[in-house]
């Protein structure tokens, strides 16, 4: 039986409470950075936006205002960059091929990069080098089997019951669209007679 302690009958979890939060230093942001860093791949921008909210939640819990430690975050940040922790270029790339796998579109897949704050210039060579390191002859059919790979996750057009496959073309078609893909290609892959061969 556990035995209360009289003395102290608030027990330590409000002791713990009345602690005041440690200050926000540099020392303390790098390990925030870099234990962010060990879990996530991130973008310059993601980065900062961590380090920002860990920033806002100490600095409320101190009453101090989280704005002066604005610079602190930035420094941290320029010194992930530096260290190569950080790339946006290498972030682009290795997440745009994640997602073109997942059945992105190109347009759906830099509304995605745009948000994880990668910046235009970092989309468009990551776009470009996908091309370029597309078999020869292929750099025309990345958009197709993106299509492909969305309608087989999401179970559009051939990969639906036959039952039910017509029922459904024109909602098919429209989730299609709203992932991007232009409506050809959506009608090509929602209208194929059969379930492609995948790799």
């Amino acid at each position: 039986m556990a035995v209360r302690n009289v003395a102290d009958p608030s027990g330590a979890a409000n002791v713990a409470q009345a602690r005041p939060a440690p200050p926000v230093t540099a020392a303390y942001l790098e390990r925030a950075a870099l234990h962010y860093l060990e879990r996530y791949s991130a973008s310059t921008e993601m980065l900062r936006r961590t380090l920002r909210r860990r920033v806002e939640k100490r600095a409320r819990a101190r009453g101090e205002a989280a704005e002066a430690f604005w610079p602190l975050v930035e420094e941290t940040v320029a010194r992930a960059v530096r260290s190569g922790l950080v790339d946006d270029d290498r972030f682009a790339a290795a997440r745009l091929a994640t997602l073109r796998r997942r059945g992105s579109s190109a347009r759906g897949a830099s509304a995605k990069l745009a948000a994880k704050g990668v910046s235009r210039e970092a989309i468009a060579a990551a776009m470009e080098a996908e091309r370029e390191a597309a078999p020869e002859g292929e750099a025309d059919g990345l958009e197709e089997a993106a299509a492909r790979a969305y309608a087989r996750r999401r179970r559009l057009g051939p990969w639906r019951r036959p039952d039910i496959r017509a029922a459904h073309r024109d909602r098919d078609l429209a989730a299609l669209a709203r992932a991007g893909f232009p409506y050809d290609l959506a009608r090509r892959t929602v209208d194929a007679e059969d379930i492609p061969d995948e790799p």
